[in-house]
Formats: structure tokens, C-alpha cells, sequence
């Protein structure tokens, strides 16, 4: 399995405010669904942040993203290690398929592949 990039979501009630202060340091908006907006660097453009002011097919919000090649695989490693699922396996609207675990903290972790 192979790691694509890693994103931290941060939760916001304000992300055009935020959107506006994150492009100050040079982050451009790559995708923008409404409640959930990606900056990324135009010179590294997996250098990213997510704004998220909700998750709608989810039961939480995540804190974390970590985009695979396999999100099969990786859902089964992790199951098979005990890992609590947060989100079951599911194929979104908007073109990944996902699930959420938590890790040992309790932050909740968004694994994903983008569907082809």
C-alpha cells in the first residue's frame, strides 16, 4: 500500500475567512464542495489543508486525511488489527471511496482512494 498524501482537516465555521488567511501564506483553493474547500501549494501540490465545516455521510468530522492506492487493503489491514471503524467502507458522490478509523488518541482518521 502505498501512501499518496496525508491532509490535516481543520474544522472551521468560517472558511472563507479561512480560505483568505491560508492564501496569504500562498495556498490556492484545488477543490471547493462548499463544506469542504483544499488549499494546496502551487509549487507542492500535495502540500495541503482541508476546511471542513461538517462531513455530510458521515456521523463526525475527521481530523485527518490519508489518501492509499488501495483503501481495500488498508480497510482490511486495519480491521484485522482491531482498529474501530468510525465509517464503514463506502463509495461517495463525489468520487472516492473512504472509511474512517480512529486512532489511539481518538482523532479520527479519513483513509481514502479516489475512484478511477
Amino acid at each position: 500500500m502505498t501512501i499518496r498524501r496525508v491532509v490535516p482537516d481543520l474544522h472551521t465555521a468560517s472558511p472563507e475567512e479561512n480560505r483568505d488567511f491560508y492564501g496569504l501564506l500562498g495556498l490556492e483553493a484545488v477543490m471547493d464542495h462548499g463544506w469542504i474547500t483544499t488549499l494546496a501549494s502551487p509549487s507542492a501540490p500535495t502540500a495541503q489543508i482541508s476546511l471542513m465545516t461538517h462531513d455530510p455521510t458521515a456521523p463526525v468530522t475527521p481530523d485527518l486525511s490519508v489518501e492509499v492506492d488501495d483503501v481495500d487493503t488498508a480497510y482490511a489491514t486495519l480491521r484485522a488489527a482491531g482498529a474501530e471503524i468510525v465509517h464503514p467502507l463506502t463509495d461517495e458522490p463525489w468520487g472516492v471511496r473512504r472509511f474512517f478509523t480512529r486512532d489511539p488518541d481518538g482523532r479520527v482518521i479519513n483513509v481514502l482512494s479516489h475512484r478511477s
